[in-house]
């Protein structure tokens, strides 16, 4: 039977075989799976010393081989690592609005890789809940294990020859470790002569009890002849993996009757106990708990400060002097990053815990606030929410945004300023410009506020709520600002980490001040939708600051159309400052501000735009709508009964909002009809 024209054929198995191994990079996987001596491996240090990397530097260039990009907050220097993209897993873990906790954490790994003393601390992530502590120990844990699959990111471990199989190392130790202590030195002085790595090589420490004890018992065998010794050894590449237990490790507190310190150093194995004879044999030891795991990579500890007392022994003497001591042997050295996360009501009791002091002073506490500027919040819920996530449901316009702009109020301080309202300053730290107010203003207001994103309500409560307003109406097409709106405050009666009643009140005035803030914008969107010129907007304010150029610098004005200098508009200024209350006694302040604004913005090399001007943009755009508002008469709406030629008119709206600005059918008949109910309600209070 022939298949139809046109249709596909179904794959062969031979079809499914040959796409498979079209796809195999062969020469990858035996780069991944390199074997050789102890010989060769030295001479490949010899070459590039960096593959003999300890886990700080190895994990500081890893973050590093994303690459950076520089760019200057409230005139200071600010460095946004790629990595944190997570371009690894398109984006799925992406970090935003962190740059400055983030420059912290790579400060704090640069040091730690140049042993300025930070490789001796636990890096503790402080930070309130869902504020992105996981993710950050996550994203690196994932770089982690892709680094060390790639040449740039190679390192390497050891096996020993015992009968006729290869036994690897437990620990996965640098085989630089297996040269005598009394020649290492003279080794490692001379290969960091060479200059030819990025820093200066340390292996220090004898080698784990297991090969220690092997390694003795072949010294023996050959008579204490260390070249025959070495023969016996295979050294291999190394591939870091989470799942495989091979240099990530994780370590979740459970309750105190659950916890054992073997967890994290390892265990007997009883089994060959009876083989070996002696419960002090190494043979007969397991060394698989999380700090013998995560040997060369990274450890986790999740909720650190839960730990039961027992178990930060064995974590200070892990930060600190690198060895961890397993049951019945000695202290044995290890290298990895010690990465620990906790909330706020954790980390006041250590605080208030005096036994706690030698844990505290050796913690390097990186703080991890929630976000504060709104445009990265937004980022975070579109992430999840977009068109190829959410199937069959439209998002109206500002639904998020207003969601965002709610989560990051409940977050900020009050300002100290008097004339400064919290919306306003949200509008500052998202760089909205206000009048008296440059960026060393908002400068001190972020250094005056240093517990600012530590406390309020946490993404997740956001997220679940969107999510709560999208499946609620199963037969609505489209979901908008105030169904989401109405979710979260629904939700703060049953919040549990709102714990009074006057916290709960705040919550709910400041949502009360998004719905004005939502009636605003949807206002001045329908506004621009009714004008819908862009460029008139563009030619109004080019004219406006010609005039107000010409009147500050007590200049004249060249008629376009006749060619004759004139007088500034004074008429024109006024209508447009009026639309934003300035009154004429400060109408001088205002020209200036403006003039010195886009005089500023020269200086740096950027070009003037009215949208970066808040004011001047809503004073535009309200000119504009009031020169073409009766064009269309959109109180008509709400008493339902509007002509043939009006309702053309109102058609050509709803088409601008749904081209211009995201709408659907939908939401666009429903804020036409929100829109036209807030305007009628103003020609009710004029009369």
């Amino acid at each position: 039977m022939q298949p139809k024209e046109g249709s596909a054929l179904m794959p062969t198995g031979s079809d499914i075989y040959e796409l498979i191994d079209r796809n195999l990079n062969l020469d990858e996987f035996r780069e991944q799976h390199w074997t050789g001596t102890l010989r060769e491996y030295l001479d490949l240090v010899g070459e590039t010393p960096d593959i003999a990397r300890n886990a700080f530097q190895r994990m500081y260039d890893m973050v590093l081989s994303y690459g950076v990009e520089e760019y200057t907050l409230f005139k200071d220097k600010i460095i946004h690592y790629r990595f944190f993209d997570d371009p690894i897993s398109g984006g799925k873990d992406a970090i935003f609005g962190l740059d400055i906790p983030l420059m912290v954490l790579m400060n704090c790994l640069k040091a730690a890789a140049c042993f300025y003393g930070t490789e001796k601390r636990i890096l503790l992530l402080h930070g309130p809940v869902g504020s992105s502590k996981s993710t950050i120990v996550r994203l690196l844990k994932k770089g982690l294990e892709v680094y060390s699959k790639k040449k740039e990111g190679a390192l390497y471990t050891y096996a020993w020859k015992q009968d006729d199989e290869w036994v690897d190392c437990p620990m996965h130790e640098e085989p630089i470790r297996l040269i005598p202590m009394d020649a290492r030195d003279r080794v490692l002085d001379e290969i960091n002569k060479t200059e030819k790595g990025r820093y200066r090589l340390e292996v220090n420490g004898p080698l784990c009890p297991f090969c220690r004890f092997t390694y003795q018992e072949l010294m023996e065998e050959f008579h204490g002849t260390w070249t025959k010794v070495v023969d016996r050894i295979r050294v291999r590449r190394l591939t870091l993996s989470e799942k495989d237990r091979v240099g990530i490790g994780t370590f979740q507190p459970k309750d105190e009757k659950n916890q054992d310190s073997t967890e994290l150093t390892g265990d007997l194995n009883y089994r060959k106990i009876a083989e070996y004879g002696s419960d002090s044999d190494p043979r007969a030891f397991n060394f698989d708990g999380e700090f013998n795991v995560a040997n060369r990579g990274l450890i986790e500890f999740i909720e650190v400060l839960k730990l039961d007392v027992a178990f930060l022994y064995d974590l200070l003497g892990a930060s600190q002097e690198h060895k961890i001591k397993p049951k019945k042997f000695p202290q044995t050295d290890i290298d990895e990053v010690i990465l620990a996360h906790t909330n706020e009501p954790e980390y006041r009791k250590l605080q208030n815990n005096e036994l706690m002091e030698a844990f505290r002073d050796r913690t390097v506490k990186i703080d991890v606030p929630y976000i504060t500027t709104l445009i990265d919040e937004i980022k975070i819920y579109q992430k999840d929410y977009n068109e190829l996530k959410i199937r069959g449901k439209h998002i109206a316009p500002h639904t998020i945004e207003v969601s965002s702009m709610w989560a990051i109020l409940t977050r900020l301080e009050e300002p100290k300023k008097a004339q400064l309202s919290l919306l306003q300053k949200l509008k500052l730290y998202n760089g909205k410009t206000l009048p008296g107010f440059t960026e060393d203003n908002i400068k001190e207001l972020r250094e005056e506020s240093i517990h600012e994103g530590m406390a309020g309500i946490s993404p997740r409560y956001i997220q679940d709520k969107i999510s709560n307003a999208l499946v609620t109406d199963e037969n609505g097409t489209c979901v908008n600002p105030f169904m989401v709106l109405n979710e979260l405050e629904a939700g703060l009666d049953h919040h549990s980490l709102i714990v009074s009643s006057d916290q709960k009140n705040r919550y709910k005035e400041l949502l009360a001040l998004v719905k004005e803030e939502y009636e605003d914008i949807v206002k001045n969107e329908v506004q621009r939708a009714i004008s819908a010129d862009e460029e008139a907007i563009a030619r109004l304010c080019a004219n406006y600051v010609d005039n107000i150029k010409a009147y500050t610098q007590k200049e004249k004005v060249k008629n376009k159309y006749t060619g004759q200098d004139e007088e500034p508009d004074e008429r024109l200024m006024r209508s447009i400052e009026e639309k934003i209350e300035i009154p004429d006694s400060r109408k001088d302040d205002f020209r200036r501000e403006i003039m010195n604004y886009i005089g500023a913005l020269a200086i740096e090399g950027k070009t003037f735009n009215y949208r970066t001007n808040e004011r001047l943009q809503k004073a535009l755009e309200l000119k504009l709508f009031e020169d073409q508002k009766d064009s269309i008469k959109l109180t008509s709406l709400v008493s339902s009964v509007v002509d043939k030629d009006t309702q053309q008119k109102i058609d050509v709206v709803k088409s601008r909002l749904i081209k211009n600005y995201d709408y659907c059918d939908v939401c666009s008949t429903d804020v036409l009809n929100y829109v036209a109910s807030i305007f009628a309600r103003g020609d009710v209070k004029k009369k």
